[in-house]
């Protein structure tokens, strides 16, 4: 059973993501915190090496990062959670996936749902959704299955679907229900992983086919190639979007997102287009960081913050993670804009170096 402290802190953090006040962030920032030095042995005890405890840490931005890497490592909860998502497999086997332990599914609800809204629907239209994912029930330890399964349920029009099925990508499927749309006339919205749009835009390009989905079309991807050895440029990937599927590069957002988060990061060029914010001509793009979140960059090395437009490795602090570790530190690399950041790779060599030592002394102090 969940104890008061608990359910107050959760209940702040959902109240705080559906109606955000810009200077309360700080303050919530540091109570999450206590909650998480308190509830959660394995990160106070990290927290506590560093001398960086609730009468030390005066600041967000003085609370201690977790690099995502460690989620593999340890159990990273404050509590019983709701539901555990995994990471996908790697070389090392199922044993080190990371687990991030989710203690209420409302509020990670609450932090998909407007996001999404925001950049992806923000003429509020009502689209079919053929979704490039494998379902909940097939992928159910998924954070991008469940997520996909929150938006479908919320916005999804008639026939929304799965494509990804045991087998693999239904791409005879998924080919006709795209050939459908084009034929009834009615926008549609593809949402999902990066490579299964790939083996979409080579079906179309064996059968010398390209389509002109409707206008009010769009498409969410997210994931990119990694692991894979395919040598094709994000600027590339959107022209063949266009060239393929006849969507707009204004329509084509980019979803970034982890396991390891509650929240996620998706491009601005819709919202921004829609809201009069582009011209059309120019496509300034870059992920937006949503009112429950904060974003720093840091140097790779020494992991200290670095100055406004300078590059670096990315730090969120994510009030939804309110269950687990707030505080995180990816290995991606990037630089902050005016209303968020962009993502220019990942770290390599000793680019990464600065996470692995964290992930050591981190373990150090277990």
């Amino acid at each position: 059973m969940m104890n008061k402290e608990a359910s107050r802190i959760y209940q702040e953090v959902l109240g705080f993501i559906r109606h955000p006040v810009e200077d309360g962030f700080g303050s919530l920032a540091l109570r999450v915190f206590a909650f998480q030095f308190e509830r959660n042995p394995s990160y106070r005890r990290y927290c506590k090496s560093k001398n960086k405890t609730t009468a030390t840490v005066a600041s967000w931005r003085e609370v201690p990062a977790v690099p995502t890497a460690a989620f593999k490592e340890l159990e990273l909860a404050c509590g019983r959670p709701e539901k555990v998502f995994l990471t996908s497999g790697t070389s090392q086997g199922p044993a080190k996936r990371g687990r991030h332990s989710v203690p209420r599914l409302d509020i990670y609800r609450a932090s998909v749902l407007p996001n999404f809204t925001a950049h992806l629907l923000p003429d509020l239209v009502e689209l079919r959704m053929l979704i490039l994912t494998g379902s909940p029930a097939l992928w159910p330890h998924s954070s991008l299955a469940h997520m996909m399964e929150v938006v479908r349920q919320e916005y999804g029009g008639p026939d929304s679907a799965y494509y990804i099925k045991d087998t693999g990508l239904d791409i005879e499927g998924l080919f006709r229900s795209v050939a459908e749309a084009c034929e009834q006339n009615k926008p549609v919205m593809l949402a999902g992983i990066t490579l299964a749009f790939h083996q979409l835009l080579e079906y179309c390009r064996e059968r010398r086919t390209a389509f002109r989905l409707p206008p009010g079309s769009r498409i969410m991807d997210t994931g990119g190639f990694k692991g894979r050895k395919i040598d094709l440029s994000q600027t590339e990937l959107y022209r063949r979007y266009e060239a393929m599927l006849g969507i707009p590069q204004t329509h084509i957002v980019n979803e970034y997102g982890m396991t390891e988060m509650g929240s996620q990061f998706y491009d601005n060029v819709l919202a921004d287009l829609l809201n009069g914010a582009l011209d059309g001509r120019t496509l300034p793009r870059h992920k937006r960081v949503p009112p429950w979140v904060r974003t720093r960059v840091v140097d790779p090395e020494t992991l200290e913050e670095r100055p406004p437009g300078s590059t670096g490795m990315l730090r969120h602090y994510d009030l939804a993670n309110c269950g687990s570790v707030m505080a995180l530190q990816t290995e991606d690399i990037g630089h902050t804009v005016a209303g968020g950041f962009e993502i220019t790779g990942r770290a390599a060599g000793t680019e990464a170096r600065g996470c692995s030592l964290l992930v050591e002394e981190i373990l150090r102090t277990q």
